[in-house]
C-alpha cells in the first residue's frame, strides 16, 4: 500500500512526524508537506508560479522519504500523487488544533484530504485539540492508525473523506458524528504602523452549540470524532423549489 502524508502545519511539525511513523505499519509511506505553515489557506491551488519539490532529510523522518513544497496543502497532494506515484490512501495532519463544523471551509488540513478525495483516493484529515498544555500526538497517531487500517480494508464511498478530531486527553472511544455549528466569530483589530498608516488583524473567537451527535460534542466529552464529509455540495432539498424560478 502506498500512503501519502500531507499537512498544513509544515514539514517540521511534530504532528505529521507522529502520523507518518505510525502509518509505516500499513505500507509504504511518503511525506509531502509545505515548507512553511499554511494554516487557513483552504483548498487553494498554485498555478500562477512554479513550485519547488525538494527532498528534506533534515525534517527527521529517517528512512521515510519526505519532500517539502513551497505551496499549499492541496499542492502537496497534487505533486505527491503525480511525482511519487498514485497513492492508495491520502492522510493529512495531525493538525495542531481542531477542524470542526465550518472550519472545513478554510482548513488547509481538510483541503489536503479534499484534494485526495477529488483524485479518487480514500482520504482522511486528522486534527488534535490543542487547548490543553500537552499535545498528545503519539497517542492520537495510534487511533489514526486504527482508522486508516479500517479505511484501507473497507474503502470509502466516492467523493467522500473522513474528518477526524482528537480530544486533548486520552480518548474515551470513537464516535461517528455529524458536523457541528463550530465556527469563529470574526473581529477586525485596527492598529497603526510607525508612519501612522492603519493595518488590520483578523481575529476570531470559536463558538458552537454543544449538541450530542456532533463533532464538537464528541471532542468536548473526550471522544475521537469521525465525520464523513462529501465533496458534493449540492443542496438537493432546494432543487425542486429553485426549479420554479427557472420555469417562470
Amino acid at each position: 500500500m502506498r500512503i501519502l502524508v500531507a499537512n498544513d502545519d509544515g514539514i517540521f511539525s511534530p504532528g505529521i512526524k507522529a502520523l507518518a511513523f505510525a502509518l509505516r505499519e500499513l505500507g509504504e509511506v511518503s511525506v509531502v508537506a509545505p515548507d512553511v505553515e499554511q494554516s487557513g489557506v483552504g483548498h487553494s491551488i498554485t498555478f500562477r508560479r512554479p513550485l519547488r519539490f525538494k527532498h528534506t532529510a533534515s525534517a527527521g523522518f529517517g528512512e521515510i522519504p519526505a519532500y517539502r513544497v513551497d505551496g499549499t496543502p492541496a499542492d502537496c497532494v497534487v505533486l505527491g500523487s503525480n511525482l511519487l506515484g498514485r497513492p492508495d490512501l491520502v492522510v493529512s495532519g495531525i493538525n495542531i488544533g481542531v477542524n470542526m463544523g465550518l472550519d472545513l471551509t478554510h482548513s488547509g488540513t481538510v483541503a489536503a484530504a479534499l484534494e485526495g478525495a477529488s483524485l479518487g483516493v480514500p482520504s482522511i484529515a486528522f486534527s488534535l485539540d490543542a487547548s490543553g498544555e500537552e499535545l498528545r500526538f503519539e497517542e492520537a497517531a495510534k487511533h489514526a492508525l486504527r482508522i486508516a487500517r479500517w479505511v484501507l480494508k473497507n474503502g470509502l464511498p466516492p467523493k467522500t473523506l473522513l474528518n477526524v478530531n482528537f480530544p486533548n486527553r486520552p480518548p474515551r472511544g470513537i464516535r461517528v458524528t455529524r458536523l457541528s455549528t463550530h465556527r469563529y466569530e470574526d473581529s477586525v483589530v485596527e492598529r497603526h504602523d510607525p508612519d501612522g498608516r492603519p493595518y488590520y488583524w483578523v481575529a476570531g473567537k470559536p463558538t458552537a452549540e454543544l449538541q450530542e451527535g456532533t463533532d464538537f460534542w464528541a471532542v468536548q466529552h473526550g471522544f475521537v470524532s469521525v465525520t464523513p464529509v462529501s465533496l458534493d455540495y449540492t443542496a438537493y432539498g432546494f432543487l425542486e423549489q429553485l426549479g420554479s424560478m427557472a420555469e417562470g
